[in-house]
């Protein structure tokens, strides 16, 4: 079967959230199919990710995005009922190159709603839609924690892009989410669309753990800094939860790892023991270093890539509840959970102090990831998902 992939972003290198979830799929559709991937390359990290996939012998075909221009151009949209997120990622060139690409496909399967518009002048093909996640509940989650405008603006682009979800999730095959609470929310929302769940997994092979190299005291958090909730977050722990941590164990430190840090997360390096990273080559240097993995969350659904790698590396984990539940993990037997300033003050010293604690929880969540995160596992409901439906 021939297959057109459409992504919001190239999926090469695998080094961020959306794009392991992305090449992992792919790699998992040309074992059995000839596929063929369209993608907006945002930085020219994402041309070269691209060069490299050609030199592989992989066809892709990209469309430069420039995402502060692309938000600007999408403004005048708020004088119409169309989502800002269709014009941030509207472009005439890829929906040329789609519907060059269409004729000679059996399928197309878009990994977000974006890359899902493109596919809706084409009602005779068959169409996957892999949502990972409601991003309208995402904007939703905004709204609770921002301010006017900004949560005028996000309120609206809530209503307007679940609009939006509801009107595609009914014109494709299928819809796709990487947990069952984000079918249920899919459910709720936009009753009567068919859907499948498939998870998220992560590369156990390449996480593994280094209980030898742990650096006493250290706390570390990662992800893609210029993102919302990641900022949040690390803002919430570096201001109000480290400094309370270090008030009662000394030469703590908090190192927040991940590319694009946005000026707030840079400012936080001025605060004692918190050290920024911006971009690295390769996490695990730091997680390897680690004694303790964060994950204080305030807004979030779905699988987070960061605790699923951090319990694969044999750390052990301080999370919030939405950073969590979607792992179906077990609070106390795989990883800590705690919402409140104070709750993650109290877990985050207790593993610090409790080392014995710390290592039980430690093996209890890499012991987790190996009976229900290997990709080969998680992916194979993608052959059903793609597969003819029968009559």
């Amino acid at each position: 079967m021939k297959i057109l992939f459409l992504s919001q972003r190239v999926p090469y290198p695998p080094n961020r959230g959306d794009k392991i979830t992305t090449w992992r799929i792919i790699e998992r559709l040309r074992r059995n199919h000839d596929v063929v991937c369209v993608a907006f390359a945002h930085d020219q990290a994402d041309r070269d990710g691209a060069s490299e996939l050609e030199r592989m012998g992989f066809p892709i075909f990209t469309v430069d995005l420039h995402p502060k221009w692309s938000r600007v151009k999408s403004l005048p949209l708020l004088l119409t009922s169309k989502p800002l997120t269709l014009g941030v990622f509207g472009s005439s060139e890829m929906q040329s190159i789609v519907n060059a690409h269409v004729p000679d496909c059996d399928l197309a399967y878009a990994f977000s709603s974006s890359m899902g518009a493109f596919l809706l002048p084409h009602d005779d093909l068959r169409r996957v839609m892999h949502f990972a996640e409601l991003d309208s509940d995402k904007w939703h989650q905004y709204v609770e924690r921002t301010k006017p405008p900004m949560k005028w603006i996000y309120a609206r682009e809530w209503k307007t892009l679940l609009a939006f979800e509801r009107d595609i999730a009914h014109r494709v095959e299928t819809n796709v989410f990487c947990t069952g609470l984000e079918q249920d929310i899919f459910e709720q929302e936009i009753p009567g669309a068919p859907s499948h769940v498939m998870r998220n997994g992560v590369d156990l092979e390449y996480y593994k753990p280094a209980p030898d190299s742990a650096e006493p005291g250290h706390i570390v958090f990662t992800g893609v800094m210029d993102y919302f909730p990641n900022v949040d977050g690390c803002q919430w722990f570096a201001n109000e939860i480290l400094p309370e941590v270090r008030s009662r164990v000394p030469d703590v430190r908090f190192t927040i790892v991940g590319s694009h840090p946005t000026p707030d997360v840079e400012a936080l390096a001025a605060l004692p023991g918190v050290a920024v990273t911006g971009f690295v080559d390769d996490t695990r240097d730091y997680l390897r270093k680690a004694a303790l993995s964060v994950a204080p969350l305030r807004i979030a659904r779905g699988i987070q890539n960061k605790v699923l790698e951090a319990l694969a590396m044999g750390l052990p984990v301080v999370g919030t509840t939405c950073a969590t539940q979607g792992t179906g993990g077990t609070a106390d037997e795989h990883f800590l959970v705690e919402d409140t300033k104070e709750g993650q003050i109290a877990a985050v010293i207790q593993l610090l102090q409790d080392r014995e604690r710390a290592t039980t929880l430690a093996r209890a969540g890499r012991q987790f990831v190996e009976a229900n995160y290997d990709w080969e596992v998680t992916l194979s409901v993608l052959d059903e998902i793609v597969s003819p439906a029968e009559g």
